[in-house]
């Protein structure tokens, strides 16, 4: 059986306003729960593990009456940290779980159904997987002295959700935290953990600022 942990800690401070982002309206139904559905969407047997913190999830259970959202989904609560709430996440997972299990931010509702297969697919083979796209923009180090440019073909973005085997996701979110851990695939590389990178989608963005809220919705008028 195969598992998605799906984190929702943000506060929306960068949003702006008291409403944290992953509750904002997106075409009138709140962000989480089109990223939820997009991976409904993906598969109708995923097991959808929401991590939110304890204090929205009674506003959290008053959305899902008001919209009338059915997608089942087991709600855990976050930590003081995303490394901690994926933590949280990951302990929610059967110990015994030999399937891939998927971690994604909840504020990232277009990705697309075929970049979720392709992350699945790739960990069910390989062990871990990670969306990535290609840096278009030039990339400058900086240094104390000013900075240098660098060849953006040596780089690329790094989207959600990052897929692993679930035995080896649980190993690894055994470890102490660490200031190197950056994502969750960087937890698996920890302990000597492989992670193959395949292709991301451009949509596939972060809703993090009111700009990209309006991003959001002309997407979604256009589709």
């Amino acid at each position: 059986m195969d598992y998605i942990i799906i984190v929702a800690g943000g506060k929306g401070l960068r949003m702006g306003g008291d409403l944290p982002k992953q509750f904002l309206p997106l075409d009138g139904r709140p962000v989480l729960m089109r990223t939820m559905e997009r991976f409904r969407e993906y598969s109708d047997s995923l097991q959808i593990i929401l991590v939110l913190p304890h204090e929205q999830q009674a506003y959290w259970r008053q959305l899902c009456e008001k919209h009338h959202f059915s997608i089942g989904h087991t709600v855990v609560d976050g930590g003081a940290t995303r490394f901690n709430s994926s933590q949280n996440g990951v302990a929610a997972v059967p110990d015994d779980a030999d399937g891939v299990v998927g971690i994604h931010d909840g504020v990232r509702p277009f990705v697309s159904v075929e970049t979720i297969a392709r992350c699945f697919e790739a960990a069910r083979q390989y062990g871990a997987a990670l969306p990535v796209l290609p840096v278009t923009d030039t990339l400058r180090r900086v240094t104390d002295d000013g900075g240098y440019n660098v060849q953006r073909n040596d780089y690329r973005t790094v989207q959600t959700p990052q897929a692993f085997q679930a035995q080896l996701l649980k190993r690894a979110f055994g470890q102490p935290y660490s200031d190197a851990f950056t994502d969750d695939a960087s937890v698996v590389e920890a302990m000597g953990g492989k992670v193959t990178m395949v292709d991301g989608n451009r949509e596939n963005i972060k809703l993090t600022t009111p700009f990209d809220l309006i991003v959001a919705e002309a997407m979604i008028k256009d589709s």
